[in-house]
C-alpha cells in the first residue's frame, strides 16, 4: 500500500477493559497489517496487569503511539482539562480518521476532530456507542440529558459504526433518526479462536467472566445459582472472573450466603484460559451491545446461558432456548439447573460454529471499517 492510499487512524475511548478495549485492538492490529497507521488515546487510570500485559501486545501495531491521560467515567470539570491534553496530543498526530468508542470517547473524538476541521484539517469523526449511554432509560431525567447530547454531537460526526443492529435501534429510539452516514459492522473473532477449548478435569459447574459491576449481573448470578442449588438437590460450584470497584460487595454476598467455599473470585483473565475453568458460561447483563465474551465462548465450543438483551439474539436467533429474560433469577436458575442435568440439551441451543464463523469474522470487520473510514473521509 502506498503512503497516499494508506490512513493515520487514532482510536479514543476512555476505558481499556471490556469488549470496547478488545474491538480497538482487533481493528488496531488488522489495520497496522493492511498498511495503515494506528494509534490508541485512552484513560490512564482504569485497568490493572491483566489490562497493561494487552497493551505491550498491541504496541508494536501502533505506529501513531499509545496516549494514555486521566478521563473520569462522570461528567465534571476535570473533563476540561483532560479534553485540553487530549486536543494537544491529537493534534500533533495528525490523523486522517478519529474513532471515538462510548459515549465520554465519543464525545472527545468528535469535538476534537471538529477543532482540528477549523484549522483546515480534512480528519474524518467517527462514533460507536457501543451500548454507552444508549443503556440509559428515555424515561429518567439522566437519559433524556445524554440522549439530547448525542443528538447534538452528530452535528460534528461524519459516520456512525454500530456494533448491534440493537444498537443502532436504540439509537434511533432514544437519540432520533441519524443524519449522517451509518453502517452495522459486527464485531468479530479471529480465526485461532474457533478452536474448542476443552474444561479442566476440576472445574467449575458455572463460570461468570466479566466485569464486577451491576449492569453486568454479578449479584444476578449469585442469587440465581443458590436458587439452582435447591432445584437440583446438590451443592454448585462456581468461579467468578474479573475486576471492578464492587467486587468487594459481591465476595460479601458469597460470604453471607455461605457460598465462599464453592465460589471462587479471581483477577481479570484471558477468556481462552478462564473458560478452563469451569463448565458453562453465565452471563446475567442487565444490558450489553454485542458482547464479545459470547462470541469467544461459542466459538471455543462452550455452552452459554445468556439473559436475551442487546445484541445477544442476534448471535443466537431471538427465540432459544439459552436465552432468559433480564432481572429474571428463577428463569436463569431454572436454565443453570438443566445445564447440570441434562447438558446434551443445552447443547441443542448453541448456533452453529461454522455460521458463527462466516457472520463474525475479524479479517471481515476490519474491511468493512476501513471501507466506511474511506466513505466517510471522501
Amino acid at each position: 500500500m502506498s503512503d497516499q492510499d494508506s490512513l493515520r487512524i487514532l482510536h479514543c475511548f476512555r476505558s481499556p477493559v471490556g469488549g470496547i478495549f478488545r474491538h480497538v485492538r482487533d481493528l488496531a492490529e488488522h489495520h497496522h497489517k493492511a498498511g495503515h497507521k494506528v494509534g490508541i488515546l485512552c484513560d490512564s487510570t482504569t485497568g490493572g496487569a491483566h489490562e497493561d500485559a494487552l497493551f505491550d501486545n498491541i504496541r508494536p501495531y501502533l505506529d501513531l503511539g499509545l496516549t494514555r491521560t486521566p478521563i473520569r467515567r462522570s461528567v465534571g470539570p476535570s473533563d476540561l482539562i483532560a479534553f485540553i491534553r487530549c486536543a494537544n496530543e491529537i493534534k500533533s498526530l495528525q490523523p486522517d480518521i478519529i474513532h471515538g468508542h462510548g459515549a465520554k470517547g465519543g464525545a472527545f473524538a468528535r469535538l476534537i476532530g471538529s477543532r482540528l476541521r477549523v484549522s483546515r484539517s480534512r480528519v474524518a469523526r467517527l462514533y460507536s456507542p457501543h451500548g454507552g449511554s444508549l443503556h440509559y432509560s428515555s424515561s429518567r431525567l439522566s437519559g433524556k440529558f445524554y440522549f439530547a447530547l448525542e443528538r447534538w454531537l452528530e452535528h460534528f460526526t461524519d459516520g456512525l459504526a454500530f456494533v448491534s443492529d440493537y444498537e443502532r435501534k436504540a439509537y434511533l429510539e432514544k437519540v432520533g433518526a441519524t443524519k449522517t452516514r451509518n453502517r452495522l459492522i459486527y464485531n468479530g473473532l479471529l480465526e485461532n479462536e474457533f478452536n474448542d477449548i476443552v474444561p479442566d478435569n476440576s472445574a467449575a459447574d458455572f463460570l461468570y467472566i466479566g466485569m464486577m459491576r451491576q449492569l453486568k449481573g454479578p449479584d444476578i448470578f449469585i442469587n440465581a445459582l443458590i436458587r439452582a442449588e435447591q432445584i437440583t438437590g446438590r451443592p454448585l460450584t462456581a468461579v467468578m472472573i474479573g475486576d471492578g470497584d464492587e467486587k468487594a460487595k459481591y465476595a460479601e454476598m458469597l460470604l453471607q450466603s455461605g457460598r465462599s467455599e464453592r465460589v471462587t473470585m479471581h483477577a481479570a483473565m484471558p477468556v481462552s484460559q478462564a473458560l478452563k475453568l469451569g463448565k458453562t458460561v453465565i452471563v446475567p447483563s442487565r444490558a450489553e451491545s454485542l458482547p464479545y465474551l459470547v462470541l469467544e465462548t461459542l466459538a471455543a465450543g462452550r455452552p452459554v446461558v445468556a439473559t436475551n438483551v442487546g445484541g445477544i439474539p442476534e448471535i443466537f436467533g431471538p427465540d432459544s432456548g439459552a436465552l432468559v429474560p433480564p432481572e429474571d433469577e428463577e428463569a436463569l436458575a431454572q436454565a443453570m439447573a438443566l445445564s447440570v442435568q441434562q447438558p446434551e440439551k443445552l447443547n441443542e441451543y448453541m448456533p452453529d460454529k461454522s455460521e458463527l464463523r462466516n457472520r463474525f469474522s475479524a479479517d471481515g470487520m476490519a474491511e468493512r471499517m476501513i471501507a466506511f473510514y474511506r466513505e466517510c473521509s471522501a
